[in-house]
């Protein structure tokens, strides 16, 4: 499509142009995105809008709050599922729960959390190794509207067969019915998996340290990031981590490009499970 050679092949000056001026408006740096994946995102959106180019969508955005988080929603990468990956979360109910079950108190944070299926998959591991009372965990993400969703705890039927296998190859042992009702076409997980669960806007990019935690997660977030901000990033979860907490990565990521990753030691190389070290 001609639209999508234009655009592929815009200069950096003007594709820079475009993203400062969403950056002086609303305080979102996508600066350090990679910007191949960037390019087929926006692209994505012109289409969908029918509009021409940068120069004229800039103003649209700058002028109108909805228009900003409609296009927001669209160019913010929002896939996931329920125990995705279930060998990471069998690993997760193995190696990494019976460490933080010393603690007296578990803080997780899920940086990236989306629409929230992965909150909800470490509620049902914490619930059953009895960890959910003394646990609270922080689900976090640059989008308000995905966010609103992961609140709710509602997830389409369709995707309840792929979810319930994804559960039982994880290590899971009980019904996993038991955990949702259905009502509406639709899953609402149990009010008992969400009473320490807390939500809110957080921009890896921008934002500080807010807590100490024993367990960071952002899994599948880093490689829509250049190599810069994700080492930055990768700073941000060590500042984050308490001593010998563990940070995990999605399967096409790692530390390699990190100026901390000497600070980490790996806890499950194929779940990319890591454990920082203590400071000496």
């Amino acid at each position: 499509m001609a639209e999508d050679n234009s655009l592929i092949e815009l200069e950096n000056t003007e594709l820079r142009y475009f993203l400062k001026g969403i950056e002086k408006r609303y305080g979102y740096d996508f600066m350090g995105y990679s910007k191949s994946s960037l390019k087929r995102r926006i692209q994505r959106y012109l289409v969908q809008t029918q509009t021409k180019t940068l120069n004229e969508l800039l103003p649209v955005l700058l002028k109108s709050d909805t228009a900003f988080v409609d296009f927001l929603q669209n160019v913010t990468v929002n896939i996931t599922e329920m125990f995705r990956d279930p060998w990471f979360y069998k690993s997760l109910r193995e190696k990494i729960l019976p460490s933080l079950a010393s603690y007296p108190f578990i803080k997780i944070w899920h940086a990236g959390c989306s629409t929230g299926e992965e909150v909800y998959s470490m509620a049902i591991l914490l619930q059953e190794a009895g960890l959910l009372n003394r646990s609270k965990q922080y689900a976090t993400d640059i989008n308000p509207q995905v966010l609103s969703t992961a609140k709710k705890g509602t997830v389409s039927l369709q995707h309840m067969k792929e979810y319930t296998q994804n559960y039982i190859n994880s290590g899971g042992v009980q019904e996993f019915s038991q955990y949702y009702n259905v009502a509406d076409g639709k899953a609402y997980f149990d009010d008992s998996l969400k009473k320490n669960m807390v939500f809110a806007v957080h921009n890896l990019v921008t934002d500080q340290s807010f807590n100490e935690f024993n367990l960071i997660l952002c899994r599948n977030v880093l490689i829509y990031f250049d190599k810069e901000l994700q080492s930055k990033t990768i700073h941000l979860f060590t500042e984050s981590l308490i001593p010998l907490g563990y940070l995990a990565l999605g399967s096409k990521e790692s530390l390699l490009f990190s100026a901390d990753s000497a600070q980490y030691e790996v806890t499950d190389s194929k779940s990319k499970l890591f454990r920082l070290k203590p400071k000496v």
